[in-house]
């Protein structure tokens, strides 16, 4: 695991990204879009993130031929702390506001901190590489709580869902639709310290 400054995920943007769009499965233009958003959101307050990278012996080193003078990446956190200004934050808020699930608004939205993005390379998953990258985002974080969104997915049957579980993420929102996306997504949440 690596702490990556706002510097370096620029300068590691394109790698980032690549495992970005491999986990969603996205196409590649994703990336392109992405992008500026990943960039603005290092400048908020409270921004941090972690990588996964390959020993230079690691099996799997063939993932990432993209930075070959350096570790490659297999995994991406980031997050923030939660504030009124955001996007997703008045999103959740109007959700709850309006009787969506079963918390109070300004009690879920209180001094929180957002695990805005989490991705593993698919080659890297089923490894320990995600509950890894969000011990290390997560540690000795101010805020109390940690909220996050993820894709309804049915039975909650694929790993993301499972670490979540595993972590103790439980529901803030289900089957909630943010302005832009067709797709119904969760938000989860737990206190913290993890």
């Amino acid at each position: 695991m690596i702490e990556l400054s706002p510097a370096t995920l620029r300068e590691r943007m394109h790698e980032a990204l690549q495992i970005y769009v491999a986990a969603m499965g996205y196409p590649p233009s994703v990336a392109r879009r992405r992008a500026p958003m990943w960039a603005e959101h290092a400048l908020r307050p409270g921004w941090k993130a972690v990588a996964a990278v390959l020993e230079p012996d690691d099996p799997l080193r063939g993932v990432s031929k993209l930075a070959p003078h350096r570790a490659p990446l297999v995994g991406i956190a980031y997050g923030y702390s939660g504030a009124p200004s955001q996007w997703w934050y008045r999103q959740v808020w109007a959700a709850l506001e309006s009787g969506q699930g079963e918390f109070n608004a300004e009690r879920a939205l209180e001094n929180y901190f957002e695990l805005t993005e989490l991705h593993v390379h698919p080659d890297a998953q089923g490894m320990g590489v995600g509950q890894a990258l969000i011990t290390a985002l997560l540690d000795a974080r101010p805020e109390n709580s940690v909220l996050l969104s993820t894709p309804e997915i049915g039975a909650e049957d694929n790993r993301a869902w499972r670490l979540y579980r595993r972590l103790g993420f439980a529901d803030v929102l289900r089957h909630f639709q943010f302005d832009g996306d067709p797709r119904p997504f969760a938000v989860l949440g737990r206190e913290l310290p993890l």
